[in-house]
């Protein structure tokens, strides 16, 4: 198999074209990265904190290029790569002082002399499963906390953003010891390779690919989590902010062409809503700036392959169209920002993830109604909730089946210090991020010290 990454806003501009490596050589990284992994863990606080921080401020040297590359290999958006790579470097920033927390606790014994003591220790090796739609912050978040807890790591990007794991890998590396931190580029073979290796395992992609993933370690015994699929809902009360509101869905919707699993997929008006927030809704859309990806005005770039982009457009079609519901005609793979109304019940738009700018309009009846409608998805990632009235708000939160709720807000967006994942089919095992990700990447041991000849 050849790995190939193009531009998505041109085609034609290939970026990568390398053989994929291959099973052995897959499994060969992780070998080389346990045999390094036991010095790195026993360097202590300060090597790894200090490792860490550099990682940051070679990012953070390298922002411009990092941005361009993300514009030119992803189609993200300029001012949201330029973010992306901020948020980057600040995430191994803040993962370098973890070296430095506390491991474990020290507690009595319930009975008698001695000392009972709890330790978190690293598992080993990290496999890192990444996908292409946040090719730094995505392995960011989950390298940082792997290599502080004492970890080695081996990441498998997604072919599509294969040039930009290995300019990242190259950052990485310069403040690593050898084989601490390795990039095996290819697709299946080589993630299946890792996952059958590997102490532990990380994931982000597609709900299938994801199951495949669980099943696999969970076979072995070894910790996993998946985060994949989401069929995000905005609900809207009467008494929002209908132009606020509007003006969080449509970002939600159409930026970065829809390919944030936090996206906007359906959008829930509850009674008196439903007529002002069609329409300021499909305004706001058909005002999203659509183009190349490289201008800085632009909010909606291309999708990231031809058959994202045909299967946006399916997705829409004999459905009642709002705003959108075209494909515009440039070289790039492009879709129009889309609302579409009257989607039953079984339509795949309220089943499945489409992964692009397009969502459907519901009306409930109440409160109750909008939060049965959201819960019938078979995802549960995030929800927002648009209403001036906190109360009724919180009184839906609770009956959300949604790992993160958020109140007048995009359902895009997370704060990399908080725990991140979903419920349901959305994720699989521990959270991601802040402290929780450094529990997932350690194991707990528990020590009885008791005094000789007790």
């Amino acid at each position: 198999m050849t790995v190939i990454s193009r531009n998505p806003a041109d085609p034609a501009d290939v970026l990568v074209e390398l053989p994929a490596p291959g099973a052995f050589a897959a499994a060969d990284a992780v070998e080389r990265a346990r045999a390094a992994q036991t010095g790195w863990a026993a360097g202590g606080a300060a090597a790894r904190s200090a490792a860490l921080s550099a990682v940051a401020v070679g990012i953070e040297a390298a922002s411009a290029e990092l941005a361009a590359l993300a514009v030119r290999e992803v189609g993200k958006p300029l001012a949201e790569a330029r973010a992306e790579v901020a948020r980057t470097a600040a995430i191994w920033r803040y993962y370098a002082q973890a070296p430095y927390e506390a491991t474990g606790a020290v507690h009595d014994t319930a009975a008698g002399p001695g000392l009972l003591l709890t330790r978190r220790r690293p598992h080993g090796v990290a496999a890192l499963i990444t996908p292409w739609n946040f090719p730094f912050a995505i392995p960011g978040w989950k390298a940082a906390p792997a290599l502080a807890a004492g970890n080695a790591v081996v990441l498998k990007p997604a072919p599509e953003a294969t040039a930009c794991a290995l300019r990242l890998a190259e950052i990485v590396e310069k403040a690593l010891p050898e084989d601490v931190f390795t990039v095996v580029p290819g697709a299946a073979t080589e993630g299946g390779a890792l996952v059958s290796a590997a102490d532990v395992v990380s994931f982000t992609g597609s709900s299938a690919v994801g199951r495949t993933v669980v099943r696999s370690a969970a076979a072995r015994g070894i910790p996993v989590q998946a985060e994949m699929g989401g069929l995000n809902a905005a609900l809207v009360l009467p008494d929002a902010d209908i132009a606020q509101a509007a003006a969080h869905i449509a970002a939600s919707v159409a930026g970065y062409a829809g390919q944030k699993c936090t996206a906007t997929s359906r959008v829930v008006a509850v009674g008196a809503a439903l007529d002002p927030l069609r329409e300021a809704l499909a305004e706001a859309l058909r005002a999203v700036p659509v183009g190349d990806p490289a201008e800085a005005a632009t909010v909606c770039g291309p999708l990231i392959t031809e058959a994202a982009r045909e299967d946006t457009a399916a997705a829409w079609q004999g459905l009642s169209v709002l705003a959108g519901g075209n494909v515009p005609d440039a070289p790039g793979w492009y879709a129009a920002p889309t609302l579409v109304e009257k989607a039953g019940p079984g339509h795949r738009l309220l089943r499945e993830e489409v992964f692009g700018p397009v969502a459907a309009l519901l009306p409930a009846r109440d409160l109750d109604h909008a939060v049965r409608i959201t819960n019938a998805a078979r995802y549960g990632l995030v929800t927002s909730v648009h209403t001036a009235d906190l109360g009724a708000a919180l009184h839906g939160l609770d009956r959300l089946d949604t790992g993160m709720i958020r109140i007048n807000a995009p359902t895009t967006g997370v704060d990399f210090h908080l725990p991140f994942g979903g419920a349901k089919a959305s994720s699989h095992g521990p959270r991601e991020q802040g402290r929780a990700a450094l529990d997932f990447y350690t194991s707990s041991r528990t020590y009885t010290l008791a005094p000789a000849g007790a």
